[in-house]
Order: structure tokens, then C-alpha cells, then sequence
């Protein structure tokens, strides 16, 4: 029961992946700022960020909706991303082997966040909120469809396994999957997905900073708010050691091999930091389009060739 609750908390659980999370969220600022020709924050910036929500700001509730479904929807966000999380890095990290089917079980938890930010939006009574949280469930539908054909595409590349740490195992002995024409198409899909399921650009329409003021965030401040910023630190980090996991290898934590899991992981972050400071913010509409038409395209060509071993 200590070592369960050590890995939930400490290593590789809540508190490991928040500290690498809120680092990798630096690194995307930074390199956002020199993009834009600016300086860029500080390294412990994100940490004042969280701290000075979660003990200095006030936490202002709406006169409308419903405030206990309100302030749970946060903590349910952290909840989820840090279960994914330890389900993703335990084998990834050589700490245990999994369990069979325990990538169906990564998938369904890595939808929680989506969900929670939905739920929290609606339970605020703000409508500015509900258009945010209609295009989040929106966004929702279209891209996990996608994510899921990039999963039967790993699979079947794993020669039909379920089990994460299974997979890793076969590329360790082989050769990675994007090294295969059809792990390249997965890998880029992947990408895209991560980028809605992280809401960034061009697929952050459920925020719209300019559109809908923060959107389905609009009304959190505080302390929720700050569990919020949490779960996105602990995404940012979950979700690109997720894709590094199945497509890229996994990590060997031994001598040159840990430098290499680093820059493997920093290089996804960097990609999708590249991809948010060069593209627009697309309508809901054309996000929806992207996925069900050209993404779902490019996974099922992916599948195919997996199928006849390319």
C-alpha cells in the first residue's frame, strides 16, 4: 500500500508530473516568446502563477448555477490527468509492467479533463461559459474518434496488444514505430490530436481569449482556477510522454539513454509549441471538418499500411 500510494503521490505520480509539467509549460512560453521576439519568463514563472491563485487570489463563485458541481469539476480535472498519467509513466518508466487492456483504460481516463472543464463550464450559468463548453464537446467528438484509430493503429502494429508496456517492449526489441511509413501518418495525426486535446492553437475555440473571454474558464478564479492550470501543467507533460511511449521507443533510463528520453519528449513539446505560434485559431466547424474528413483519412491509410506491414 506505500509503495501504490508513493507512486500516486511522489514518483511518478501528483507531484513529479505537476514539477515537470509547469517546466515543459515554461519551456512552451519561452520559446512562444522568441518566436514573438520577446524575452520570455522566468523558468519558476509557472509556479508563481499557481501559487499566487492558489493562496493569494480570491475565489469568486457565480450567483448562478451550481457551485458544488462548480468547484468539484477542477479537482476531478487533476484527478483524471494524474491517473493517466501514472498508468502512462509507470511503464514507460520501467516501474511495473501494467495490466492488460491498460490502454483502453489511458484512453478513457485522458477524456476526464475535457469532460470536467464541460461540466464546469455549464454548471456556472455564465452563457459565454456554455458557448465555450459547446465547442469543447464539439471538439471532443471529433477528435477522440481520431485518437482512438491512432490507438487500433498501434495495436496492430504490436502485434494485437493492449498493454502499454507490451508495446514499448516491442519497439525496444525491434525498431520504433515511426521509423514505418504508417508510424510516420500515426505519429502526425497524434500530433494534432494532442494539440486539441491540450485546447492549442489552432484548436483553442472552447477559450477564445478575444471571442468569448477565456470561455468555458470565464468564470473560475482562485483556487480552482489554479487546480485548472494544474491539470494542464500535468497534460502537457502526459500527453507528449503518452506519444513518445507508443510511437517513439519509450525511454531507457541508463546512462545516454536518459538524455535521449528528455529531448525525445522536449522535441513533441516543441512541435506543438511551433505548430501554436504558427497557425490561426480555426472555426469550430472547420475543426470538426479537419478530423472526421482529413485526420480519420489519414489514421485509416495509416491502418491499412500497419495491416500489411509498412
Amino acid at each position: 500500500m506505500g509503495s501504490y500510494l508513493f507512486y500516486f503521490l511522489i514518483y511518478p505520480g501528483f507531484l513529479f508530473m505537476a514539477v515537470i509539467g509547469a517546466l515543459l509549460s515554461w519551456f512552451d512560453r519561452k520559446i512562444t516568446a522568441r518566436v514573438q521576439f520577446r524575452k520570455g519568463p522566468p523558468i519558476l514563472q509557472p509556479f508563481y502563477d499557481f501559487f499566487k491563485l492558489l493562496l493569494v487570489k480570491e475565489t469568486i463563485l457565480p450567483s448562478r448555477g451550481a457551485k458544488g458541481l462548480f468547484l468539484a469539476s477542477p479537482i476531478f480535472a487533476v484527478f483524471g490527468a494524474t491517473m493517466a498519467g501514472l498508468f502512462i509513466l509507470l511503464p514507460l518508466l520501467n516501474l511495473s509492467t501494467g495490466f492488460r487492456g491498460d490502454l483502453i483504460v489511458i484512453f478513457y481516463l485522458l477524456t476526464i479533463p475535457s469532460l470536467t472543464y464541460v461540466i464546469g463550464a455549464l454548471s456556472s450559468g455564465n452563457p459565454l461559459a456554455a458557448v465555450g463548453g459547446s465547442r469543447e464537446m464539439k471538439l471532443i467528438l471529433s477528435y477522440e474518434l481520431t485518437f482512438l484509430l491512432v490507438l487500433a493503429g498501434i495495436i496492430i502494429k504490436a502485434d494485437q496488444s493492449i498493454d502499454l508496456y507490451q508495446i514499448i517492449q516491442v519497439q525496444q526489441s525491434g525498431t520504433p514505430f515511426i521509423g514505418s511509413i504508417s508510424g510516420v501518418l500515426l505519429f502526425l495525426v497524434a500530433i494534432f490530436c494532442l494539440q486539441a486535446k491540450l485546447a492549442l492553437v489552432p484548436f483553442d475555440m472552447p477559450e477564445a481569449e478575444t471571442e468569448i473571454s477565456d470561455g468555458i474558464f470565464i468564470e473560475y478564479s482562485g483556487s480552482p482556477y489554479a487546480l485548472i492550470k494544474l491539470s494542464k501543467y500535468i497534460l502537457l507533460f502526459v500527453l507528449p510522454a503518452f506519444v513518445v511511449a507508443l510511437l517513439m521507443n519509450g525511454t531507457r533510463l541508463e546512462g545516454i539513454g536518459i538524455l535521449w528520453a528528455v529531448l525525445k519528449l522536449v522535441a513533441v513539446v516543441l512541435l506543438l509549441t511551433l505548430i501554436r505560434n504558427t497557425n490561426p485559431r480555426v472555426k469550430i466547424k472547420q475543426a470538426i471538418r479537419f478530423f472526421f474528413v482529413w485526420m480519420n483519412l489519414l489514421a485509416i491509410i495509416a491502418i491499412v499500411l500497419a495491416i500489411f506491414g509498412l
